[in-house]
């Protein structure tokens, strides 16, 4: 059975080695997001370094995600002191599951917080697309695959929950948001 891998950035209006109340605020949430997030059933897994040391992204050993990459647009910092960014590459058992995850409870309280600590763009700040059972997506595909959702919109290859396509390609429906089509859970 597929699965569902999503892909987020962002771009913070702080670096990560920033030691202001907003960025520390930042990483206390966020720490705590993802110990929730990763107990949410349908989580299956997330990209995690090796050394699991905080703000760690350019040459990490990221093991099977492979190596850490930005979109072309990212203009910050790619050293430990300068990145502000915030990144994150998932798998999921399906869109609802996904969905859930995001947009309630903690997860849900932070993007309320969004632009506390990252700064608008033009650009998607997520991206949603099937991979088969068994295969790992990359921090490639995720910058791949954000950046054609950019250029080409919501299509089978790169979409959103609202605009989102089953594991076949056809419109689909998480139950409550997006254009009518096919339910899929």
């Amino acid at each position: 059975m597929p699965h569902l891998a999503l892909y987020t950035f962002g771009v913070l209006k702080s670096p990560l080695a920033d030691t202001g109340p907003l960025t520390r605020e930042f990483y206390d949430r966020g720490e705590a997001v993802y110990r929730k997030i990763s107990q949410h059933p349908g989580y299956l897994a997330r990209a995690e370094t090796a050394e699991g040391e905080r703000g760690l992204h350019f040459g990490a050993d990221w093991g099977p995600w492979g190596e850490f990459v930005v979109p072309a647009w990212y203009d910050k910092g790619r050293t430990v002191e300068t990145t502000a960014l915030a990144a994150t590459l998932s798998l999921w058992t399906g869109l609802r599951p996904a969905f859930d995850a995001i947009y309630t409870g903690l997860h849900r309280e932070a993007l309320n917080r969004r632009y506390d600590w990252f700064e608008r763009s033009g650009h998607a700040n997520y991206v949603c697309w099937w991979v088969s059972d068994g295969v790992i997506p990359t921090w490639q595909d995720g910058v791949s695959r954000l950046e054609h959702l950019h250029d080409h919109g919501s299509v089978p290859h790169a979409f959103t929950f609202h605009h989102s396509f089953s594991p076949e390609g056809t419109p689909a429906r998480i139950r409550d948001i997006g254009p009518k089509a096919e339910q899929v859970h």
